[in-house]
């Protein structure tokens, strides 16, 4: 087997054990003892700095936007919330999602593509809200926390030596203890079957997609084989479990759609759409979408997301035909609009990307990446005041786009102001976890900035919590 195979398989084997990790539970006993909730979200941030480290979320904001609007709309049935919860979409083609510690709720790129309906979607988020409304996660931790988080840690240490050590330290580390307690898992699935029947039958979808989705996540397959070892099925199948879920729908009343479940399901199309030319391999996405034009050579959805596809190659000369189409047929779709901007500006027509952007704009004034992108456009048109004006704005908005420090340090250098340029590229080095350039530019910022008092005080709050590493050697050049 070639090293880089071999690397994908035990990737492939990571993932399936970081889910099976967060979504096993042992033994449960009587009024078992839940994780306090402080204690549950300090887990949760601790995990979500591993998470992110070794997965790659999908970062496209209509995308995010509508996977968040989804799940927080079938929040609404859930009257106790422990924690603020968040949804993210994984970039990997398996067919699985799963619930961490403190309300976060990851799904697969790979579950997504397979869906066909909303109401399948929305019965998969159900289902890891039912995980943590009944503390799953939080009874498991608080029962075996000490042999999860050094599992967990053994998982790590595998992905990181790579190679051959890494299959026998993750195979090693959790198949036999978690066979051994798979029937329990089985107890919680049930639990958050029944539970997620409860939360969407009000929201107005089908609940019958539970059935559609699990029959799907069945056939899928594991490492390209067509059986999944027993004890990497995060969410066990099986017909005790349909027949309880049939069970379950036999005795449900159709009711009407609510103008926001309507809403929702008319977007539907576009987020497959969009998950398809971020995250399918770029020959596959044209091939799709290809197919969709034999059907219907006027469909808009398949002339964006060739479009999407062409750009992330740098396709720009055939990116921007394909939008440009797609915008004619749906002239108000912001994602469209974005994407055409983006092409523009990034072909060097930024009087083409300005005029589209203020219409996106006059869309929605708070469009956190059409203001980013109008900024960059402005910058490359040479109108730096402007570019400034923009970005400040995006710092007032709370946007969490850390790249925005950067750009105003730009902005900054170029206006003379060089204390509040190092400033912020400060900032941004200590956003992206680099505190030893972000040192350097705060300690530059201080020199800077000795006649001004609040700047300095800013800057010392930012100092706090960098810890002891030296600042850089000014021959060592921190990128910025």
């Amino acid at each position: 087997m070639s090293k880089k195979r071999l690397y994908s398989s035990v990737r492939t084997l990571f993932l399936w054990t970081m889910v099976l990790l967060l979504c096993w539970t042992p033994p449960m006993v009587k009024h078992a003892s839940a994780l306090s909730i402080e204690d549950e979200e300090k887990m949760g941030r601790e995990f979500m700095a591993k998470a992110l480290a070794h997965f790659q979320l999908v970062k496209d904001p209509f995308a995010n936007q509508f996977i968040n609007d989804l799940g927080h709309y079938l929040l609404e049935p859930l009257q106790t919330r422990n924690f603020p919860f968040r949804f993210y979409i994984i970039k990997d083609n398996t067919l699985n999602a799963f619930a961490a510690p403190a309300g976060h709720i990851f799904i697969f790129s790979g579950l997504i593509e397979a869906m066909d309906h909303i109401d399948e979607l929305a019965g998969v988020i159900c289902h890891e809200i039912g995980h943590i409304a009944a503390r799953h996660l939080s009874r498991r931790i608080e029962q075996s926390k000490n042999i999860g988080l050094a599992t967990l840690a053994g998982i790590l240490a595998g992905m990181l030596l790579g190679g051959e050590v890494a299959g026998a330290l993750i195979t090693g580390s959790l198949a036999a203890g978690i066979q051994a307690q798979l029937h329990y898992s089985r107890e919680d699935e049930r639990q958050a079957d029944q539970l997620s029947y409860k939360y969407i039958v009000p929201t107005g979808f089908n609940p019958e997609g539970m059935v559609r989705a699990l029959q799907k996540i069945e056939r899928g397959s594991w490492l390209g084989t067509s059986k999944i070892p027993a004890y990497l099925l995060t969410h066990p199948t099986g017909p005790e479990r349909m027949s309880n879920l049939e069970s379950m729908i036999a005795a449900h009343t159709p009711r009407p759609l609510t103008e926001e479940a309507a809403l929702l399901k008319g977007r539907f199309p576009a987020f497959k759409t969009v998950i398809t030319a971020r995250c399918l391999e770029p020959r596959d996405a044209v091939a799709k979408f290809r197919r969709a034009l034999d059907r219907d050579p006027a469909d808009p959805l398949a002339r964006f997301g060739l479009g999407m596809v062409y750009m992330a190659e740098g396709k720009y000369d055939e990116a921007i035909p394909e939008l440009e189409r797609a915008l004619k047929k749906k002239p108000n779709f912001i994602p469209i609009m974005r994407s055409l901007a983006e092409a523009y500006q990034a072909d060097n027509q930024g009087d083409k990307a300005l005029t589209l952007l203020k219409k996106v704009l006059e869309l929605d004034h708070l469009d956190v990446a059409a203001l980013f992108l109008l900024g960059i456009t402005y910058e490359g048109l040479d109108k730096n005041s402007k570019a400034l004006r923009i970005f400040e704005k995006l710092t007032y908005l709370n946007s969490g786009r850390i790249d925005v420090y950067y750009h105003l340090g730009l902005c900054y250098g170029r206006e003379g102001k060089l204390a509040l340029a190092h400033y912020n590229f400060g900032r941004y080095f200590k956003g992206s976890g680099q505190p030893g350039k972000a040192r350097f530019h705060f300690e530059k910022a201080k020199g800077l900035a000795q006649d001004n008092r609040v700047l300095q005080e800013k800057i010392g709050r930012e100092l706090q919590g960098l810890g002891s590493e030296s600042v850089p050697r000014r021959d060592q050049n921190p990128e910025t």
